[in-house]
C-alpha cells in the first residue's frame, strides 16, 4: 500500500476509535472489544507506515559502493578498466587469424 493510503486508513481507524470512546457503552462489553480491535488495527497500520518509510533493499545494498568488487578483483582491475576507457578503439576486438 502507498503511504498516503496507509495514513488515510490510520486516520479512519482513529476516528472510529474516537466515536466509540464518546458513545455510551454497548451491552455485553462490545464497546471495549471494538476498541481493542481498533487498537490492534492502529498498531498494525503504524508498523506498516514505519516499514514503508524504510529505504529500498537495493539502496541499502548499494551503499557498499563497489567495495566487495574492489576486494575481489583488486586495484589492477580498475586500472585496466580505466585504460580501456581511455583507448578509443571501440567495438569488438578483431578475430585473431590462425
Amino acid at each position: 500500500m502507498a503511504k498516503q493510503e496507509l495514513t488515510a486508513l490510520r486516520n479512519l481507524l482513529r476516528q472510529a476509535d474516537l466515536i466509540l470512546y464518546t458513545t455510551p457503552q454497548l451491552p455485553e462489553n462490545r464497546t471495549a472489544a471494538c476498541r481493542e480491535l481498533l487498537a490492534s488495527a492502529l498498531a498494525i497500520t503504524g508498523d506498516l507506515l514505519k516499514q514503508s518509510a524504510m529505504p529500498v533493499a537495493a539502496a541499502v545494498m548499494g551503499r557498499k559502493g563497489g567495495s566487495t568488487t574492489a576486494r575481489r578483483h583488486g586495484p589492477e582491475h580498475y586500472r585496466k578498466m580505466a585504460a580501456r576507457r581511455k583507448t578509443h578503439g571501440g567495438g569488438r576486438p578483431p578475430k585473431e587469424s590462425k
